[in-house]
């Protein structure tokens, strides 16, 4: 099974914890802001579902070959 890549832009995160409510398995709050906790993960709807709910798009997902999943534009 192909795996995603999980990226938080720091910079952009706000640290509300949406992330961490919706996908408590994927993301922790970190010094103040929201970190994968792995990068690399399995294909999880919960992951997306964290990153669209995310209020400043801070968190990216990709699939094995690139495609940005989400945030969708």
């Amino acid at each position: 099974m192909a795996h995603w890549t999980v990226e938080v832009d720091r910079s952009t995160c706000l640290g509300t914890g949406m992330c961490t409510s919706i996908a408590p398995g994927h993301f922790r709050l970190e010094g103040g802001t929201s970190v994968p906790v792995n990068p690399s993960v399995e294909p999880d709807d919960s992951v997306v579902d964290a990153a669209e709910s995310c209020p400043m798009e801070a968190i990216l997902v990709r699939d094995a070959d690139g495609t940005v999943l989400a945030p969708q534009e």
